[in-house]
């Protein structure tokens, strides 16, 4: 490494969605923007998260000086514990931002190590050699920021997550004179968000829901039921306002939904109106019109919120027929047979469920439609450009857009991956040396508890604590067990078909499907939660071992 090279190492978030992650080095020193996770695919059993493989950072840790991050997304701070525990460097971030990291620190027991700053917009710090400043930005949570980082051999501007609202319900709109202003003064490189390319105009403002809610609010004869993410600050308080408005209660269910809202409300960014709130046992109590709920799991994540009311096992709400149930959420690629399987689950309960594109829309994106990319970039006029967040698909389609664009000036534009480098001297820029990259998946959400690779994982298993295979016969059209369940283990423990353990086991079983409702024995996918999570607590506690536990679910 010489003094002059400037060097930009995606580690995550580059031809995928999720783990963003973004290394920029400047001779001896590292700064990175973003920590995020992402949520694991269905194949992935037994793993909880998954986050970047941070290597290349513990390789360097003499060198990292600082963790920037732009907003509170998973996506984007979901990393922030697995990195601080192996790399513990000084964390900057708004308000929002930092109370959601340091509530997963907690989580973590990593809070009394980690050194958290708070920063407003518009402040400017330096770290080394880099001077960095904050830009609000408007997106779908508040307190969202762009970074312009100042180097010795120019400016960075990464813009975060980000749409151009001009009507936002904070009144804080995206700050346009800022980029100007760098654009005025130049930027070397710009990295920007290409979630949206592929869609054409411009992305709705957060206002445009209002009307559609209003039409729900309107129009509900019984209970409203609302999910939306929790981290929808200015969601929630639209839903708010209207419920005081319509004269009904509100009760929060879910945990992140809980502590989302306590956060925001203890931040003054959101506004919860004088007894407004309904405590969750009393839900069922209250007059049906007289009430909304705001509940989360939007994706249909087995075990969330919604998931359980939608298969009537939640202990405080039940759908009836006349209540209303609006998704006010986007559905996320991959997540659509969860979601509309619970969708199902609702319709059969009665509950008139509101859901996908409509006009005026129940939910409006985050991010920036074409329109707005090519504000940004003509804005600021960057030298060279590299779009960042999002597939390998739209990050060639947005860096065609950015070439499309006529009297820019840009000198090249550059299509990375994760592990891809770039790299800047005083003789232009150009593709560098691949680093080391790769997914770390995490089980049980533990820092200690990381599974490097599947197969390494699922070996372990097998060799100190083998595994276990609950077979249950379901019948799909009425529920019911066909025969009573069978459990196969190999590598466990020494079994004999008669022994207590075994025959506890299939109790345990047994009663896990009792004490399910008949739509909870139709969906494969909480069966298979339900059962993993009471086998492996009984397991655990009866041998203090942990194998690998895979319930197979056969539809007759």
């Amino acid at each position: 490494m010489t003094g002059q090279k400037l060097q930009v190492i995606p580690l995550g978030g580059l031809g995928e969605f999720g783990m963003n992650c973004m290394a920029i080095r400047y001779g001896d020193d590292i700064l990175i923007v973003d920590a995020g996770m992402m949520f694991p695919d269905a194949e992935l059993l037994g793993v909880d998260v998954v986050v970047p493989d941070f290597s290349y950072l513990v390789e360097h840790k003499e060198l990292v000086r600082a963790l920037i991050l732009t907003h509170g997304h998973e996506d984007h701070i979901g990393g922030v514990p697995f990195l601080l525990s192996q790399v513990n460097v000084p964390v900057y971030a708004t308000n929002l931002t930092l109370a959601l990291v340091e509530r997963r620190l907690d989580e973590h027991e990593l809070d009394e190590e980690a050194e958290l700053n708070e920063v407003k917009t518009g402040e400017r710090i330096v770290i080394g050699p880099f001077a960095i400043e904050f830009i609000h930005v408007t997106h779908s949570i508040v307190a969202a920021v762009a970074v312009a980082i100042t180097t010795p051999l120019g400016v960075i501007l990464h813009t975060g997550d980000f749409k151009v609202d001009p009507t936002p319900l904070d009144d804080l709109p995206f700050d346009l004179h800022k980029f100007a202003e760098y654009g005025r003064q130049g930027v070397l490189l710009l990295l920007s968000d290409s979630t949206n390319v592929d869609r054409p105009g411009y992305t709705e403002s957060e206002r445009a829901v209002r009307p559609r809610l209003e039409d729900c609010f309107h129009r509900a004869e019984g209970r409203l039921v609302f999910s939306t993410f929790s981290s929808s600050i200015h969601r929630l308080q639209q839903i708010l306002d209207l419920a005081q408005e319509y004269g009904r209660k509100v009760a929060l269910l879910g945990r992140s939904m809980l502590s989302n809202t306590e956060i925001a409300h203890n931040l003054r960014l959101l506004d919860i109106p004088d007894s407004i709130l309904l405590r969750p046992q009393d839900i069922m109590q209250t007059p049906a019109d007289k009430v909304a709920v705001i509940v989360s799991g939007t994706q249909g994540e087995p075990m969330s919120a919604l998931a359980r009311v939608a298969v009537d096992n939640h202990k405080n709400l039940s759908i009836r027929p006349g209540d209303t149930v609006v998704l006010s959420a986007r559905i996320i690629p991959g997540n659509e047979k969860s979601i509309y399987r619970m969708i199902n689950h609702l319709a059969r309960r009665g509950g008139d469920v509101i859901y996908g594109t409509m006009n005026p829309p129940v939910h409006v994106s985050g991010h920036a439609s074409v329109e707005e990319l090519k504000l940004v970039l003509s804005l600021v006029r960057p030298k060279y450009f590299m779009p960042v967040h999002g597939e390998y698909r739209q990050l060639a389609r947005h860096a065609k857009l950015a070439e499309s664009i006529p009297g820019l000036g840009l000198q090249g534009s550059f299509v990375l991956e994760t592990g891809e480098t770039l790299e800047i001297d005083s003789y232009g820029a150009r593709r560098g040396a691949n680093v080391s990259v790769g997914r770390v998946c995490i089980d049980s959400g533990s820092v200690d508890e990381v599974v490097e690779e599947l197969v390494i994982r699922d070996r372990r298993h097998l060799s100190e604590d083998g595994f276990v295979l609950p077979i249950i016969a379901i019948n799909k059209h009425t529920g019911k067990n066909e025969t009573l369940p069978e459990i196969v283990s190999r590598g466990f423990v020494s079994l004999e078909e008669g022994s207590d353990l075994m025959l506890e086991a299939r109790r345990i079983v047994a009663k896990t499907l009792e004490g399910s409702s008949a739509e909870e024995r139709t969906d494969w996918g909480v069966m298979q939660e339900k059962i993993r999570a009471d086998l492996k607590r009984f397991i655990s506690k009866q041998t203090s071992r942990r194998p690998l536990i895979m319930p197979v679910i056969l539809e007759v």
